[in-house]
């Protein structure tokens, strides 16, 4: 019998592959029961009307003896689908189509560790999806070197979007394919061992076949990319107006209009060759098809050494690789097949990802040593959140106390309990962040980017029902097609966190303590260790929380030692934050101590540079581009 929490299950969502598999079984055994009367029926009266021929009982005919076996047979068929059926149904991340070419699912053994992952866009072999997440990690990191903590003069919350979806997803299929030591997951990308050298290609190449746009967007991608972690050791690129108007379609003059890190255009062939053959530099040339009077002028150029040209196209000089959807290989006019893979990418995807290079950034404005830090309100990024956490707070003890700042952890009736699964762990954090609630699509989309949210329902039902069973069904509400945790009893520590901000940002007695309160409930950044594609933006967030607390209370400071120290306990939060870095270093100036004031400048600078981010000195208005 169904449990009472099944029911309401079944309620709540009638049509689950689980209750139309168990219709079709019963059904089926209902038209088998039936025929199976029928023949038995027949027989029996055949036997009242013949008992004289008692040895001679009458078969069922031909009609219900098929009709019985076909029947049977499908209520096996059906009984053993429900029965072999899993609980989570695996949705691999799979592309559905590159530019309108059908893409059949990926064979089980071809995206897997060290091999490449497979997006809505195309494939990505695992040094170009590791140069993806190594770039978003150095957006984000450029989004914290820049910030100010809120003041009169500061700048406005406009930099906490999020990414692409397509980086996200290229993000999540990473960490699907990566292996794990723990919980906590892999580091994040920034800070991995750098991913090998791209395939090498020939030194002149020419692309054909249906996904030679596609491996061409790959090449521009992969290149600039890897650029973009060594700018001074990465190949400077050269691509003709033609070529790219190719690959990036209407997106094209966008990118000529704010230019790509990395990237030159040129309005011909000819011009790019005589660019090419005045530097000493090896350089890629991305173009479009080569007309035979070009050949030579290519193949001088080529004899150099300091080209490698990639064609759209046909070229009389060089290699020509026929190139399928998948980025499988094949060289034109030779028996063997089978050459390398190449990234592919359709114009979307290209797109999303190139986006990552020319992400505008706001300026980071000097203030004076002596300037006034004037804490500002701060406009709530989900006024329904904050105002709902301050109420929440006030309710009687919850039984369920979620910890998300730091490593996260649940605790049910002061007991710890442990959250297996990555998706139940992540809808419980997404829960905590939005306590207004989510939807399912929202939830879908967030755990499971790139990947269409009516693919996932089912686990996300699963993944929702463990949870319940383990917090407790009381904890996690489903009304209004919303999914939200119950304040009555549920406690999460980032909620009295907001509230102690929000009460800071408004209060007008006791201000120093009002901050004090923000920074002793701050305990770690959000869901520490965990690298989800969704986790940047309501992680940042909360770390300028207790920043703005840390910059406010250091500035109301009279004692400058004292100011010091709230400064450097600020910088241990976050150390990238030039902010933070100049009013330490003017602190520390300002006691007397100008030699670790340099040295803290000087160490600044080479964290900067070993992330990938331009140094910003003490007296420097404006950030590099970098």
């Amino acid at each position: 019998m169904p449990t009472a929490e099944q029911i309401r299950d079944w309620v709540a969502q009638p049509l689950t592959q689980r209750t139309l598999t168990a219709g079709l079984t019963m059904l089926a055994w209902l038209i088998w029961l039936f025929v199976a009367y029928t023949a038995i029926a027949a027989a029996a009266r055949r036997v009242r009307s013949g008992a004289r021929w008692l040895r001679r009982l009458p078969l069922p005919t031909p009609l219900q003896a098929t009709a019985t076996s076909v029947a049977g047979a499908a209520a096996l068929g059906a009984g053993h689908a429900a029965v072999a059926q899993p609980a989570e149904p695996v949705a691999p991340v799979t592309a559905s189509t590159v530019d309108g070419s059908p893409i059949s699912p990926e064979p089980a053994d071809t995206v897997g560790v060290g091999e490449g992952v497979t997006i809505a866009g195309g494939w990505l072999p695992r040094e170009t999806a590791e140069q993806v997440a190594a770039a978003s990690v150095l957006v984000w990191l450029r989004r914290r070197r820049d910030y100010q903590p809120l003041t009169a003069a500061g700048p406005p919350h406009h930099d906490l979007a999020p990414l692409s979806q397509t980086l996200a997803a290229v993000r999540a299929a990473l960490d699907a394919t990566t292996p794990t030591d723990g919980p906590a997951g892999r580091p994040p990308p920034g800070e991995a061992t750098p991913a090998g050298p791209p395939t090498v290609l020939p030194t002149a190449v020419a692309l054909t076949g249906p996904g030679a746009l596609q491996a061409g967007r790959g090449v521009l991608v992969t290149t600039l990319l890897a650029a973009v972690r060594q700018p001074a050791d990465g190949t400077p690129t050269v691509i003709t107006r033609t070529a790219l108007t190719m690959l990036l379609g209407p997106a094209a003059a966008v990118a000529l209009q704010q230019g790509l890190p990395g990237l030159q255009t040129t309005a011909s062939l000819d011009d790019a060759l005589t660019l090419a053959h005045g530097t000493a530099r090896k350089m890629l040339l991305i173009s479009e098809t080569v007309p035979a009077p070009a050949g030579g002028r290519l193949a001088a150029v080529l004899d150099t050494g300091t080209l490698t040209a990639v064609v759209l196209g046909t070229s009389p000089v060089g290699a020509t690789w026929h190139v399928d959807v998948r980025g499988h290989t094949s060289e034109v006019g030779r028996s063997q097949e089978g050459g390398p893979r190449l990234c592919v990418l359709d114009q979307v995807a290209a797109t999303d990802l190139l986006a990552v290079l020319t992400l505008t950034r706001p300026p980071l404005q000097r203030q004076s040593a002596d300037a006034t830090v004037v804490p500002r309100p701060r406009p709530p990024a989900d006024p329904v959140t904050l105002g709902a956490t301050t109420a929440e707070v006030a309710e009687p003890t919850p039984s369920v106390h979620l910890r998300v700042l730091g490593k996260p952890a649940v605790l049910v009736d002061g007991r710890p309990v442990a959250v297996r699964r990555s998706a139940a762990w992540q809808g419980l954090i997404l829960l905590a962040v939005h306590p207004e609630g989510l939807g399912a699509r929202q939830l879908t989309e967030a755990i499971w980017p790139g990947i269409p949210a009516h693919t996932v329902t089912g686990r996300l039902y699963t993944t929702l029902s463990d949870l319940r069973r383990t917090i407790g069904a009381a904890a996690v509400h489903h009304r209004d097609d919303r999914y939200r945790l119950d304040p009555d009893h549920v406690d999460v520590d980032l909620w009295r966190l907001r509230a102690a901000a929000q009460h800071a940002a408004t209060a007008l007695t006791d201000r120093p303590g009002a901050w004090q309160k923000v920074i002793d409930t701050y305990t770690g950044d959000l869901a520490t260790g965990h690298t989800w594609a969704w986790i940047d933006p309501p992680r940042e967030t909360t770390r300028r929380l207790v920043i703005d607390a840390y910059a406010a209370a250091a500035a109301a400071q009279p004692e400058p030692h004292r100011a010091l120290e709230l400064l450097e306990a600020a910088l241990r939060v976050d150390p990238y934050n030039a902010h933070l870095h100049r009013r330490a270093a003017e602190a520390l100036t300002a006691i007397g101590d100008e030699s670790g004031a340099a040295q803290l400048l000087h160490n600044y600078t080479h964290r900067l540079a070993d992330a990938g981010l331009a140094p910003i000195l003490l007296g420097q208005t404006t950030p590099s581009t970098r």
